[in-house]
């Protein structure tokens, strides 16, 4: 029984993973191959997240590859098959993303941080400390008297490493 359940929970994983995508077809024309490769290279995987489409072994990644390459050999433009990516996944799907309104807290979020940690350490540095008020007169010979006599009150705690 425990047999028939191992096989069957092993089929239903093997079911469930992703299929293995079909290996990438290059461009005939060797320029356009060279510009998709650099197009690659700028692509983030939607699924990695860390890799460029380029190194993805990811199905969506040979999906993103392929589409890329079909819309080099039509004919469109760099900018246009970013556009297009942008279009279909967000600015996330580049590397670079640009520059825009929607884009202002990721390009200069990290600049406007690391300038409010230093205006707050800043502030804090610069605040006022409460200055010690000097022992009196009185004050002064109690110390001296205390420490000629040498009669300081030990602490229950204390050892005799702490003299």
């Amino acid at each position: 029984m425990k047999r028939v359940l191992l096989v069957a929970i092993a089929a239903v994983g093997l079911i469930a993973a992703e299929p293995i995508p079909a290996p990438d077809t290059p461009l005939p024309d060797a320029a356009q191959e060279a510009r998709a490769q650099r197009l690659f290279d700028g692509i983030r995987c939607v699924v990695c997240q860390h890799e460029a489409i380029a190194d993805s072994p990811a199905g969506i990644a040979s999906d993103m590859r392929r589409l890329v390459r079909e819309e080099i050999a039509a004919g469109r433009t760099d900018a246009e098959v970013r556009a297009d990516l942008v279009t279909r996944y967000g600015d996330f799907v580049l590397f670079k993303p640009p520059v825009r309104v929607g884009t202002w807290l990721l390009w200069f979020g990290p600049f406007v941080a690391l300038l409010l940690v230093g205006a707050v350490l800043l502030v804090v540095g610069r605040r006022r400390r409460a200055e010690i008020e000097p022992l009196s007169s009185v004050e002064e010979a109690r110390l001296a008297d205390i420490l000629a006599n040498g009669d300081l009150r030990r602490s229950h705690d204390a050892k005799p490493s702490d003299d």
